[in-house]
């Protein structure tokens, strides 16, 4: 009966926090460069003195889809997506480097150049432009700016833009980080296509589903909760009868 319980228990607690991580997904549905959480879980043995007869149900730490999401037309300058496997090198709140897909840039009133907030790092450090007119960026990630009134078009700077398979992790903060703590150095293979956006990764339909199924298991076991608790109100009853 103990067993039927710690093993509903554990189940229920993995369907609970398996349902915060389809939530954050739809919450970011629509968030550029997004990329979504995968649930996993594994059945862990319990420790302890006797026979090894237990095993609960644990969730192990959040993975991350590195699919690429849809392109999206925007026409915008300062809007680029970035080729497959690449990404945008940006500092984070602590000032340490990490990685992102989002590439809505923006600049600033000091005219550093942002990504939802965040300075964006260039091959020689973050990117502060000067005033300009008008402003280009080059498949390669170089920054052309054309000076206010017109005039030659100067290189400003350049992104910098790097390549990674399956060797980042994603922190709190959503921003992708190498697994182990390295800066990842400029790949000159990744290109840029401006006046585009990619688009969030995660499948809406997909997650919904997930959300019902799993609804459905969390369910079930409350269901043997409440019959394991009935069991053993049952056999309570009769060892008191026989007594």
């Amino acid at each position: 009966m103990e067993r039927l319980i710690y093993t509903a228990v554990s189940g229920a607690e993995l369907n609970n926090k398996a349902l915060q991580v389809v939530a954050n997904n739809l919450a970011n549905v629509n968030t550029n460069g997004f990329r979504a959480d995968l649930e996993q879980a594994q059945s862990m043995m319990v420790a302890g003195d006797g026979f090894r007869t237990r095993y609960q149900a644990q969730l192990t730490p959040v993975a991350t889809s590195l699919a690429s999401g849809p392109m999206m037309e925007t026409g915008r300058k300062l809007d680029v997506a970035l080729s497959e496997n690449g990404y945008l090198a940006v500092e984070d709140s602590n000032g340490q480097e990490a990685y992102t897909r989002a590439g809505n840039l923006m600049v600033d009133g000091q005219g550093r150049l942002t990504v939802n907030g965040l300075q964006v790092i260039g091959n020689q450090g973050p990117i502060q432009l000067q005033q300009y007119g008008d402003i280009d960026i080059s498949a390669d990630g170089t920054i052309n700016l054309t000076p206010v009134g017109g005039g030659l078009i100067a290189q400003d700077a350049q992104l910098k833009l790097v390549s990674a398979n399956n060797n980042l992790v994603k922190g709190q903060d959503g921003l992708l980080r190498d697994i182990n703590g390295q800066q990842l150095a400029a790949d000159p293979t990744v290109s840029v296509a401006t006046g585009k956006l990619e688009g969030s990764n995660v499948n809406a339909v997909a997650e919904m589903v997930k959300t019902m199924n799993i609804s459905r298991q969390f369910e079930m076991n409350i269901k043997m909760m409440k019959m394991a608790d009935e069991l053993a109100s049952s056999g309570d009853r009769l060892i008191r009868g026989q007594s």
